[in-house]
This record gives structure tokens, C-alpha cells and sequence, in this order.
């Protein structure tokens, strides 16, 4: 009775996860990262301007439920372009939604620099928001987002998305 017990209570523990999120493990083949997506990625690149400078960026992403899990890198001629690189970057997202800054944060240690943002905004009159980490690490620098309708925005499932994204 014991084991049926625990596998029931097992069996309703796992039904209480969202099955709409299927984690799968993704290791990108052009730069030096490896992140859990909750849904099948697509992958496109292209020249973008970051700012002054022209790169070429990889975007891989999956949506689930209008909220889009993305990892966008690029390399950059100089990595003393790499600060005005994320804040290029960080705009570029910010804009899209119409969005303010609601908090931000960097640090640095050695060779990398992280900023995390958050911003809320508006598109076609739904309230959306973007949590965003800006990573440079030597000549690479790294978007890392969530973003979406704010009301779709889990927050334990963004904390996973976030910590599951390494520099391999």
C-alpha cells in the first residue's frame, strides 16, 4: 500500500508541472554556451548594427504560450566594443516593447561582464514584459531573454531558463 501510495503522490506531483514546457538541452554549434530551451529552438542569423558596430548575430529561440525564451550571441572585432555592444543590445529589446527599465544591475569579474534588466512596456495594448541578461565575455557578447505578455511570465520557470544558460 506504501509504494502505491507514494506513486500516486508522485503521479499528482508531476501533473501539477506545466506540461506545456518540454526542457530540452541545447549546446550552440557557433559559439561557446549550452542553455536548457523549454521548447524546440529555431536558429537564424544575420547581420544586425549593434550601435556603430556591424556584427553578425545568431538568435536561437523558442516561444511558449506568446513568451519567447531567446539566446542571441555575436562576436566582435574588439573587446573594448563589448560594453557599448550589451548596451546596443539592451536598447534595441527595450525599444521593441516600448518598454522603461524597471531594474537593472551589472557586474563584472575578469574577462565578463553581466547586466541583468528588467523592463515592462506595452505592444498592440498588451501589458509585456522583458527580463534580460547582457553577458560579454571577451570578443563575444550575449543576449539572454524572456520575453513576453507579463501575465504568461512564470517566474520559477524563467529562474530555471536563467540559471541553466553556462558559458562552456
Amino acid at each position: 500500500m506504501k509504494k502505491f501510495t507514494l506513486a500516486l503522490l508522485m503521479a499528482a506531483a508531476l501533473s501539477a508541472c506545466s506540461p506545456q514546457y518540454d526542457w530540452r538541452d541545447y549546446r550552440a554549434s557557433d559559439a561557446p554556451y549550452a542553455v536548457l530551451f523549454p521548447a524546440k529552438p529555431a536558429s537564424q542569423t544575420r547581420a544586425i548594427k549593434l550601435g556603430e558596430l556591424d556584427v553578425n548575430m545568431t538568435m536561437t529561440a523558442a516561444e511558449v504560450d506568446g513568451v519567447v525564451f531567446a539566446v542571441g550571441s555575436a562576436q566582435l572585432a574588439d573587446a573594448a566594443r563589448a560594453p557599448a555592444a550589451l548596451e546596443a543590445m539592451k536598447t534595441a529589446l527595450v525599444n521593441n516593447i516600448a518598454a522603461t527599465v524597471t531594474k537593472s544591475a551589472a557586474s563584472a569579474s575578469g574577462a565578463q561582464t553581466v547586466l541583468d534588466v528588467e523592463a515592462k512596456g506595452n505592444r498592440n495594448g498588451e501589458p509585456m514584459l522583458l527580463i534580460g541578461r547582457f553577458i560579454a565575455k571577451d570578443k563575444r557578447v550575449y543576449q539572454v531573454i524572456v520575453m513576453g505578455r507579463e501575465k504568461n511570465i512564470v517566474r520559477d520557470t524563467v529562474e530555471t531558463w536563467f540559471s541553466s544558460f553556462k558559458l562552456v
